[in-house]
């Protein structure tokens, strides 16, 4: 047990024990409060500091402004100091004569250039995502925009600083780098996304709504790093994507700031973009970047400034082709026949199946006449200077319109070759038949040439009328006016010299070439074939909006001997691809070739039919013998079921009424209609009154049956008296029954056609409407006119050859129609007031 004094001494030792512990934690207790004190005074007075520092500055006292709780309130606090700021700092750049002011020279101190350069960085940035929020169209932000433009400006080059003047230029290398520094921290950053989205803004509009120095300094900053990186493709990449698609930029350039395309000129970018789009590789990463909507932005701005530098393309032609033919691929990728639930409209694409930026539609206008330069005149000069630099001499007396009699029936095999000489001893054309190496390297340049221009008509779908013919649809309520100089009919002699051309292709003439290139899936087959379409497609759309007096008189753009080569050319082709089986299961490129010589050949054709150029027997294909076509019909041929369907005239007319006449009787066969030995046919029998011929025969033959109608009927007249009528049909009375009552339908008392006395045989306007050849892609309704109202056509084509001042005629687009007998009038100007047609609209 312990003593007394033992107990006494342990609590001693045990209570000081506790009270030295006690003692060690009020001292860390104390020192803990201390350094949260002077951590708490630390924050406020540097927070204190810095708003002293900030207050001044940005004129702004923050004990009087209320607290901010709004996000957007806090936003437009830090928008208006920054905006104090920089007014402050490129004030003292302003300073004459005192370096200590300028903002500038804080770079020069060693303990301060990193602090200076990461803060101008910073500052800078905050300069770029404000350029991102502004509208340009709103005056206080177009302020800001030329505040923050300029501030960008200032510290990304030393051209402007004070500093450098005298002895400070020896400064220059080292600030020139600091610039550098700062400009790539940008581009890091994203600063050519950040001018993207401020040109477009204030671009992508009819009208911009920059200002002058705004633009220029945009298109300045965008500029300089491509410079100052001597033009590398890691800045090249961007600039091209981000700052080349912004909509019309070449149109604003040249029209309000001008000097900036003189930049662009004197750095020779034109011939730089051509050589970097050029690749393969960097043009599809280019157009997958910027999708379809703007590729056909970037592709407008490079054909504007092509057509500012013609030099360039005269001697970049190969490489400026094969950029633009790559754009227009990609976009054809994504171009759709029809609507569906994955595609979107496009006014220029048409039915899209990318995403559509539906923001570029007010400025699709200046996009689309961006586009026209690559159709224009100029451009297809150059394009297609090798062909159109051959002579073709007029001879002085007009060649004749017609054969004078059948002595000059010709074999088809000859008829090309002698035709055509013929017509080369009219037109002095060298070598028009044969003898050009496909593989040269000028036949290789005009196929890619044609290869682009047929891959625009396929994918500018809804401007393909313009790209053909040169006409322009302008919006706004303005009428439907013919383009000046663009389209590729417009040059009256392209067309002739490029079918000279395809006719002097391989070793034995154009013909057998491209019949070989069509069981040839070679790239260079696809080429050849890709310069036929074009020739093709234009020719026809040229002729369908030529009148007679122009083709066969005046012979416009082809003589009538070479529309004979040419339709003996065409009618071979056709054939061939029929017969050979390339048609029957043709999709894509082929059943377009085949739609568009197609097309061509039957323009041809029905002119022809109109008014004869070629001579007789021309269109009749003397290697198909009739039996051997009657024999593949029998057989269910598919071949010569498609020649009967789209070529039936390369069959003699008296074969063909035989072959009718066998299908009709094989059908009555079919149906049971034929009388024979053990049966007889089904006969309808049906009564009609004299004197409402009309009436009874409508309503007993529309109750019969499709197979009734093809049988035998039976009529029986009866007379007024309601006696029948004597004698016995055996088609006789049948087809006096057919006679009168078409005679009776065509009454123009009857009002069913109201003006218009019919005929057999009908006009042709009438066989065209009722055969569904207005649904054709090569109809023409201005053919048909003539036989329509001849008057109205004499009238509107003395008015397309009128040289005076049309509008002393008074003439105005619209037309008036009878209405119950009164005269309404009709604008053809939809939506639109009645517009006089002058000299610029005729």
């Amino acid at each position: 047990m312990f003593t007394v004094s033992q107990t006494s001494r342990a609590w001693f030792i045990d209570k000081a024990r506790q009270a030295r512990e006690e003692r060690l934690e009020q001292k860390e207790r104390e020192r803990s409060a201390v350094i949260i004190q002077a951590v708490v005074r630390g924050f406020l007075c540097r927070r204190r500091l810095h708003r002293d520092l900030r207050d001044p500055i940005a004129s702004i006292e923050w004990k009087e402004k209320p607290p901010v709780n709004e996000k957007a309130d806090l936003l437009q606090v830090e928008q208006e100091r920054l905006e104090k700021l920089c007014r402050s700092i490129l004030s003292s750049m302003d300073a004459e004569n005192e370096p200590k002011v300028w903002y500038v020279s804080l770079a020069l101190s060693k303990d301060l250039t990193l602090l200076w350069i990461k803060q101008i960085k910073n500052i800078l940035w905050y300069c770029c995502e404000l350029l991102e929020q502004l509208k340009p169209e709103i005056l206080q932000d177009s302020r800001l925009i030329t505040l923050h433009l300029t501030m960008l400006v200032t510290f990304t080059d030393t051209s402007t600083w004070k500093i450098l003047r005298g002895k400070g230029e020896s400064l220059r290398p080292a600030l020139n780098h600091i610039c550098a520094n700062i400009m790539g921290h940008l581009n890091q950053r994203g600063f050519y996304s950040v001018l993207q989205v401020l040109l477009t803004r204030g671009l992508a509009r009819p009208r911009p709504c920059l200002s002058t120095g705004t633009l220029t300094a945009t298109f300045s900053l965008a500029l300089r790093p491509v410079v100052a990186a001597q033009f590398s493709d890691n800045l090249m990449r961007p600039f091209v994507i981000h700052i080349m698609s912004v909509p019309a930029l070449v149109t604003h350039l040249s029209t309000v700031t001008p000097e900036r395309l003189s930049v662009l000129e004197s750095h020779d970018m034109l011939r730089k973009f051509i050589v970097f789009l050029r690749d393969s590789d960097r043009c599809r990463d280019a157009c997958e970047s910027l999708e379809g909507c703007r590729t056909l932005c970037l592709m407008g701005n490079i054909l504007h400034l092509g057509s500012l530098n013609p030099k360039v393309l005269e001697e970049e032609t190969d490489g400026f082709v094969s950029l633009l033919t790559q754009m227009l691929c990609y976009c054809q990728k994504y171009v759709s026949q029809k609507k569906s639930n994955l595609t979107h409209w496009h006014p220029v694409l048409g039915w899209f199946s990318q995403s559509v930026d539906y923001g570029l539609n007010e400025s699709m206008y200046l996009i689309t006449k961006q586009l026209q330069f690559l159709w224009g005149v100029p451009l297809i000069r150059i394009f297609f200077c090798d062909i159109l630099s051959k002579k073709l001499l007029e001879h002085p007396e007009p060649a004749p319109a017609q054969p004078s009699s059948p002595q000059n029936v010709l074999p088809v095999k000859s008829l090309l070759k002698r035709a055509f000489q013929k017509s080369a001893s009219v037109r002095n054309i060298l070598r028009p038949v044969g003898g050009r190496r496909v593989d040269s390297a000028e036949v290789q340049k005009v196929c890619s040439i044609c290869v682009l221009y047929q891959t625009s008509l396929a994918t500018l779908t809804q401007i393909r009328l313009q790209i053909l013919t040169g006409q322009t649809r302008f919006h706004s309520g303005q009428a439907v006016f013919r383009g000046l100089e663009i389209g590729l009919t417009y040059l009256d002699d392209l067309l002739p010299k490029l079918w000279a051309f395809i006719c002097e292709l391989g070793p034995h003439g154009g013909l057998k070439l491209f019949l070989e290139c069509l069981n040839n899936d070679t790239g260079e087959s696809k080429q050849l074939l890709a310069m036929l379409m074009l020739f093709c497609d234009c020719s026809r759309h040229l002729i369908t909006i030529l009148d007679d007096i122009e083709v066969y008189e005046e012979q416009i753009s082809f003589k009538l001997e070479e529309l004979v080569t040419i339709s003996s050319f065409l009618n071979s082709f056709v054939f061939k691809m029929i017969w050979d089986g390339i048609v029957e299961n043709a999709k894509g490129e082929t059943l377009e070739l085949f739609q568009s010589v197609h097309g061509w050949l039957m323009v041809l054709y029905e002119r022809d039919c109109r008014r004869r150029f070629a001579p007789e027997d021309h269109w009749l294909r003397k290697d198909l013998k009739p039996g051997v076509l009657f024999q593949e019909l029998d057989k269910d041929r598919r071949r010569a079921q498609l020649i009967l369907q789209h070529i039936p005239h390369v069959v003699p007319h008296k074969n063909r009424v035989l072959l009718f006449r066998n299908m009709v009787t094989k059908e009555k066969e079919k149906l049971g209609l034929v009388e024979t030995s053990s049966a007889s046919p089904h006969v309808t029998h049906i009564t009609i009154r004299r004197s409402r011929m009309l009436e009874d025969g409508y309503e007993q033959l529309r109750q019969l049956s499709q197979h009734a109608m093809k049988g035998v009927i039976r009529v029986k007249f009866v007379n007024d008296l309601g006696v029948d009528e004597a004698g016995i049909d055996q088609d006789g009375v049948f087809k006096e029954f057919l006679e009168e009552i078409i005679k009776r339908v065509f009454d123009p008392a009857l009002n069913l056609f109201k003006g218009i006395v019919v005929d057999v045989p009908f006009a042709s306007f009438f066989l065209s409407q009722m055969l569904g050849h207005h649904h054709s892609i090569f109809y023409s309704s201005v053919d048909e006119l003539p036989s329509l109202d001849s008057e109205f056509y004499k009238n509107l084509t003395s008015i397309k050859r009128y040289d005076g001042d049309i509008a002393d005629l008074g003439l105005t687009l619209s037309y008036d129609e009878d209405v119950m007998g009164q005269l309404v009038c009709h604008e053809l100007v939809p939506g639109g007031k009645t517009i006089p047609v002058t000299n610029e609209n005729k």
